[in-house]
């Protein structure tokens, strides 16, 4: 029997439920999404959460759409999910727990008596750990970006080409290896041993098709590669970066990008211009670096000092 929260399930079975993890302001108990599919035949045991940030929702439509999809007696291990993890976010839309205004991913391996991101990090972090892989879903909240998968380590990790591995496997297209914040699921979780990626889902705040539907494909390679199903997955070459540089706007008024998202850009090459209502062009920026246009801010009005995009370095394929 394998149980996550309430939920119970014997080899075989599947079983959905609620994580316990405190009171809300009314007292009422809070308790996040959960589902056990305990595999007819042993194997692995693959974590997947989502909205950690609460208003990066694709994840959340990758749950959907993958667990209906899963059938126990096809499964060898065990697959435990976490469909929303930021519970009082994601009841606002907003990107972080409005109750003690912190970012859920910065709060890894967290606190059993502590904040209330605190605890539900350390609630998660708990069923993430008895895991052997780690699919920690985001998206790139309210900026436009590609998809990706993130490996945060670091490369002096001893689980670095575990990580790697994963985010190949997966499949995005593009990897970010770059070492991450304190206190992010993918930092703390190769800590213990147990390899975990950020796959970012697109950007902007919503609900993208497609974006969800890469990440839906990206879990069944995964499902299929670590040999919890049958099929086989012989990972395609990625586009790396290893570095990530960001771009502020010098003055205010609206940016008009040069590029797409994904296209590689050179040294000195223009990336957005700054005009005044009028079409005055105030400021011209360029990159400082080669690389790939990353990200970009959803909306085109600026204030000085304000970000507006980013772009991938240091470039290689794994």
């Amino acid at each position: 029997m394998t149980e996550l929260g309430t939920a119970s399930a014997a080899p075989g079975e599947m079983d959905t439920g609620r994580l316990p993890v405190g009171e809300s302001r009314d007292g009422s108990s809070v308790g996040l999404p959960v589902a056990v599919v305990n595999g007819a035949e042993s194997g692995k045991t693959l974590y997947i959460q989502a909205a950690s940030d609460g208003d990066e929702l694709n994840g959340v439509g990758v749950v959907q759409r993958v667990v209906p999809q899963l059938d126990p007696a096809e499964i060898s291990g065990t697959i435990l999910i976490v469909g929303i993890v930021n519970y009082h976010a994601f009841q606002v839309a907003e990107h972080r727990n409005p109750i003690d205004d912190t970012k859920m991913n910065r709060a890894y391996p967290g606190d059993e008596t502590g904040t209330s991101s605190e605890r539900f990090a350390a609630a998660t972090f708990d069923a993430a750990t008895r895991a052997d892989l780690v699919l920690d879903l985001h998206q790139g909240s309210t900026s436009c970006m590609i998809e990706e998968t993130r490996v945060r380590c670091g490369k002096r990790h001893r689980l670095h080409e575990d990580c790697l591995e994963l985010a190949k496997v997966f499949g995005c297209g593009h990897v970010l290896d770059q070492k991450g914040p304190d206190g992010q699921l993918a930092r703390a979780a190769p800590d213990e041993g147990v390899p975990t990626i950020d796959p970012e889902l697109g950007g902007n705040v919503g609900w993208d098709d497609h974006s969800i539907q890469t990440g839906v494909e990206g879990v069944f390679n995964v499902l299929q590669y670590y040999d919890f199903l049958d099929g086989r997955v012989v990972p395609e070459p990625q586009t790396r970066a290893s570095g990530f540089e960001q771009y502020a706007t010098p003055c205010g008024g609206v940016v008009s990008f040069m590029h797409d998202l994904g296209d590689r850009v050179s040294r000195g090459d223009l990336l957005f211009e700054v005009t005044d209502v009028f079409g005055t062009v105030k400021a011209k920026v360029s990159a400082d670096s080669d690389g790939i246009f990353w990200r970009t801010r959803r909306l085109p009005q600026v204030a000085t000092g304000e970000y507006v995009c980013s772009v991938g370095t240091n470039i290689d394929t794994v």
